[in-house]
């Protein structure tokens, strides 16, 4: 859960004009000229031009300019946001919407027993997710394909945990999706995907909470390979439907 200063995401247009990109090839390769994306976007070449260099900054494409155009390719990074894209649309028209990811199990830093026993962060853990956290996090190094649809869950409902204020600092927002982790034939379904706001870690990996070890209960080592599926979640204290907040886990 360490920090780290994030860019600033493109706007809804950029995103457009990546979804274009895409769809004309670019998740490859593609020839793409401005003026045929403005005609497509319906906005200027300028315009055009514009928002192919606000994903460029992003890190959402890749450009070669040349003469009579510009070559253009999707990164991970802007796959990874039109497959969130993809994701909402997919609640809109799909329920119990599931997402697996795979991927195997990594040693790490020591950072995540540190944040995850912090007062600020601990007191919304036990109200919010209905438990208090094993004081350390099991680390989830994702395969290729995972790494791509990562950006599902943005689309996917997830329990925020809000940002905070020490002594000497403030402590950054997060989300925790509910998950359920599956290695070979056993799973522990009460599990939480931590996502920082700001991050130090790459898009490949993954960090998980729980009340217990994982390691412990699914008897897992370094190397050992694991399904992490990413369902919808609310709050424990979310009002009922007679507009009392559920019980809270001791």
């Amino acid at each position: 859960m360490a920090e780290a200063t994030a860019a600033t995401d493109p706007d809804p247009a950029a995103i457009a004009a990546l979804k274009h990109v895409g769809l004309v090839g670019g998740l490859t390769e593609a020839k793409v000229s401005c003026a045929a994306l403005g005609d497509r976007l319906d906005a200027s070449t300028q315009t055009a031009s514009r928002r192919l260099q606000t994903l460029e900054a992003a890190g959402f494409i890749e450009r070669d300019v040349v003469s009579d155009g510009q070559w253009v390719r999707v990164t991970d990074a802007g796959e990874a946001a039109l497959r969130g894209e993809y994701a909402d649309y997919r609640r809109l028209f799909e329920r119990d919407v599931e997402l697996v990811l795979r991927g195997a199990v990594t040693g790490g830093m020591g950072e995540g027993r540190h944040y995850i026993t912090l007062p600020g962060y601990a007191e919304q853990f036990r109200a919010r997710l209905g438990y208090e956290p094993f004081a350390g996090t099991l680390n989830v190094d994702l395969a290729a394909e995972s790494v791509r649809r990562r950006g599902e869950m943005a689309g996917i409902d997830a329990v925020p945990i809000d940002a905070w204020e020490g002594d000497d600092r403030t402590y950054g927002a997060a989300s925790c999706y509910g998950v359920t982790l599956v290695a070979g034939e056993e799973r522990y379904e009460t599990v939480h995907a931590i996502v920082p706001d700001r991050t130090h870690h790459d898009d490949d990996q993954l960090e998980l909470i729980a009340p217990e070890r994982l390691r412990d209960v699914l008897d897992l080592d370094d190397g050992d390979a694991v399904e992490v599926r990413v369902t919808a979640t609310s709050r424990a204290d979310a009002p009922d439907e007679q507009g009392e907040p559920e019980t809270e886990v001791a």
